[in-house]
């Protein structure tokens, strides 16, 4: 493994001037060994330590040893990174669709399906339809006001575009219609079971007294349903997918049920609601979509959408899988944010720990970085945890060249520097652009601020303070050199006059810091570097959101 990662950091040093590209070194290991994809923990140290050592030789020794091994740049093919084609596509036929159901904003996780779809409509010129899934959900689960603007906002914010907007909770009475030619093909019945029997026939494999009812009693059963005159849990309606099917789950499998709560946008207009997979093969015929893009634990509803399909006599559009993705460290749950949103814990839905679009956008995650993200992982059906890191890496390459350097101190030392007669220096507002220019940083000798983890792990050494001169740091220190030494360490520092800030982490904690005066300047939304801490995007009020190392 580590010949083939040192072969493609070389590689693509060599193809980018002398630096090789952590994550673009990982796809293409990933690419060569699909066993990485499983192990992309064990291995990213490594691969970051090579490149490391790969960008350290320089550009000439890394093509004299490219050309030692006998390596060659691979030529650059022109296709979607990362994603495999469709099956039986037709150029401009392909429909697809975006099924959110609006019970908070999109987070991390939604993107991903979202992205995808967009994608493949992109590459054959197809429609991409945005289909709220609202029906009325569960009690733990259910529909929330702001969710639809929200959903709206995320995807904009990604830059997908949609041709066409359908709300679930408009087409009750299009489901209602093909129930009821279900129920007209003995395909379906209502069923008066409580919960308990229903459980114990459905383990059982046993056939309860509503499954023989005929077809005139269902229709007025289901009659007497649509007119309220059943309560919540009394009757629902039942699809005869049989009872002796190995998953005890789709013995029967419930289409509709009764529920008296309102609903956001039609209030308490209808009672009988389908299941989410029943809506869906019902649109997916009806809105012509020709490609399916779904998580793998969502087999059952693949099973449903074709039983529904074939008692129908309907086209089965394509349906692909895509293995679980999940983030390392990082929850998933728009119910628990809800839920601690409402407690006053999390401070809204753009609160960094809800890992919605709203807050990456706060925190300065771009939305190319995601998409990139999203297609270099693909559409493998292989369940993978990655490291949040590798999401960072992208955004990375996008903001670093854009985003000005700055000093910030977060837990202060004050110490002094004795027979120096300073009041000002200058710093380039970014390293690698002079262009851009310079800013001027106040200096007062009496109060110079530095990290405390510095203060004590470098106490009584020799460092340099950036941009200005060495010192023996100690609380009342003494310039060693006029210049910042090559060869010591290196430290940040604030002075006066300064800017009190906070910083707001991905953990939620914030952190009040000094930062200096040029700070104050800053438009909101601008991203920054705070030197040798991170990348962070400003909001209002001298309140910063901290994106990543």
């Amino acid at each position: 493994m580590r010949d083939i990662i040192y072969k493609h950091a070389l590689l693509n040093a060599v193809e980018h001037g002398g630096k090789a590209n952590v994550q673009a070194v990982l796809g293409k290991v990933i690419a060569e060994d699909k066993t990485a994809k499983q192990r992309i923990k064990e291995i990213l140290p490594e691969i970051k330590k090579i490149v490391s050592d790969v960008n350290s030789i320089g550009l000439e020794e890394q093509q004299r040893t490219l050309a030692r091994f006998g390596f060659k740049p691979e030529e650059k093919k022109v296709e979607v990174a990362g994603l495999p084609e469709l099956p039986n596509v037709t150029k401009g036929k392909v429909v697809m669709r975006l099924a959110p159901y609006p019970s908070g904003p999109l987070h991390i996780g939604n993107a991903r399906m979202v992205i995808l779809n967009d994608e493949y409509v992109k590459r054959h010129k197809g429609k991409l339809i945005l289909v709220f899934d609202d029906t009325i959900g569960s009690e733990e689960k259910f529909v929330i006001p702001e969710a639809y603007k929200m959903i709206v906002e995320g995807l904009k914010w990604l830059g997908v575009k949609y041709h066409k907007t359908f709300y679930k909770s408009d087409r009750l009475k299009i489901f209602y219609d093909v129930g009821e030619k279900m129920i007209r093909k003995d395909a379906a019945y209502v069923c008066e079971c409580d919960v308990k029997t229903l459980r114990d026939n459905r383990s059982s494999g046993t056939s309860c007294k509503h499954r023989e009812q005929s077809v005139d009693d269902n229709l007025k059963k289901w009659s007497k349903m649509l007119k309220g005159k059943y309560k919540e849990g009394e009757a629902i309606v039942r699809l005869k997918t049989g009872l002796q099917h190995p998953n005890p789950a789709f013995r029967d499998r419930v289409l509709f049920r009764i529920s008296e709560r309102k609903h956001p946008r039609v209030g308490k207009k209808y009672k009988v609601w389908p299941m989410l997979e029943f809506s869906w093969a019902v649109d997916d015929h009806l809105l012509g979509v020709t490609h399916i893009l779904r998580g793998k634990d969502l087999v059952i509803e693949d099973m449903m959408e074709e039983f529904v399909w074939d008692v129908m006599g309907w086209k089965k559009p394509e349906i692909l899988h895509y293995g679980l993705l999940n983030f390392e460290s990082v929850k998933l749950s728009k119910t628990e944010s809800r839920r601690l949103i409402e407690k006053k814990v999390y401070k809204g839905w753009d609160d960094p720990r809800t890992w919605t679009l709203q807050s990456l956008k706060k925190r300065g995650i771009q939305p190319k970085a995601i998409r990139n993200f999203v297609i270099n992982m693909g559409l493998s059906q292989a369940d993978v945890n990655v490291p949040v890191e590798i999401l960072y890496s992208e955004n990375r390459k996008l903001i670093d060249e854009n985003a000005n350097r700055y000093f910030v101190v977060m837990d202060p030392v004050t110490v002094s520097v004795k027979n120096v007669k300073a009041k000002s220096t200058r710093a380039l507002l970014h390293p690698d652009s002079p262009e851009r220019g310079s800013k001027k940083i106040p200096l007062n000798l009496n109060k110079i601020y530095v990290e405390r983890n510095d203060f004590e792990s470098f106490h009584d050494s020799e460092v340099g303070l950036m941009n200005l001169f060495s010192i023996k740091l100690k609380r009342n220190s003494e310039m060693t050199s006029k210049d910042v030494k090559y060869d010591i360490q290196k430290i940040h520092w604030v002075s006066e006059p300064n800017v009190k800030i906070k910083i707001i982490m991905p953990d939620g904690k914030e952190i009040k810091a000094l930062a200096e005066p040029e700070i104050k300047k800053l438009k909101r939304g601008i991203m920054v570097q705070f030197i040798r801490v991170g990348f962070a995007s400003l909001d209002k009020n001298m309140t910063f959101y901290f994106a990543h190392k």
